[in-house]
């Protein structure tokens, strides 16, 4: 399986060399090498414990590794670009109800680009702007309290679309989801005009979203590959502990 998956610039994401150790003394990150470029959609895969939270968490800077380099567009993810950083990564968690904390979905959505001063007109555009990308337009005045699993998570999405990120990172996205919620959220980030990462064990959700697939095992990248081709290696699924649902074969799926 090629683990050197060739890119062409210009990059959204380049991680060089990354390593990471907790304070307990576990390397959760023994050198990641990645490169995204703009517009990519990429499935990051891997068992649990891998080190794929662990990476996402030095996207924007809220851990920080002790060797190695990360860049955003080109800007290094450092204390003194943080703030851009963070507007730039957009982080959706597992758990909508994680962002989601004002009392209607239109302040939600608000409360990023406010933050970064937006103000008037500006603002509501940008609320208008998020909400209508993932169909939440006629939610807006509603309590997110008061929404579906769904619902609630596309509202996720919205608050860090508003910010106009140049990545988007999805933890997990079809999780807890119905079929019909799972269908209709797909349908919304094929269209979103951003670069993807999508952290998930959902392996047709894969597929059927993200061209490339990353797998990391054991804090490194061990694979990288056309979706379609790592999972039709059933070998390298079973030696990191993926699995495919009883009777999906991906090599027999139309291109």
């Amino acid at each position: 399986m090629d683990d050197g998956y060739a890119v062409s610039a210009p990059l959204s994401l380049e991680v060089s060399g990354l390593r990471y150790t907790y304070p307990d003394g576990h390397e959760a990150l023994t050198g990641v090498d990645l490169r995204i470029a703009q517009g990519e959609r990429v499935a990051l895969l891997g068992p649990n414990g891998a080190g794929k939270t662990t990476l996402v968490l030095h996207l924007n800077g809220i851990l920080r590794g002790s060797a190695g380099s990360v860049r955003v567009g080109g800007l290094p993810v450092v204390p003194e670009n943080y703030v851009e950083i963070r507007r730039r990564v957009g982080i959706v968690f597992q758990d909508p109800d994680d962002q989601l904390f004002m009392p209607t979905v239109a302040e939600d959505v608000a409360f990023g680009p406010a933050n970064l001063g937006l103000r008037g007109a500006e603002l509501a555009a940008r609320v208008d702007e998020a909400l209508e990308a993932v169909g939440m337009s006629q939610y807006r005045d509603r309590a997110p309290h008061h929404l579906s699993f769904g619902q609630r998570r596309r509202v996720a999405v919205a608050t860090v679309l508003a910010m106009r990120p140049e990545i988007l990172v999805l933890d997990e996205p079809s999780s807890n989801l119905d079929p019909a919620s799972r269908r209709e959220l797909a349908t919304i980030l094929r269209g979103l005009p951003v670069t993807l990462l999508m952290v998930t064990h959902d392996l047709p959700y894969a597929l059927e979203l993200c061209h490339r697939s990353v797998v990391m095992d054991q804090g490194r990248i061990v694979a990288d590959a056309p979706t379609r081709q790592l999972l039709a290696d059933t070998d390298l699924l079973a030696r990191h502990r993926l699995e495919l649902p009883y009777g999906f074969a991906p090599i027999q799926l139309p291109q």
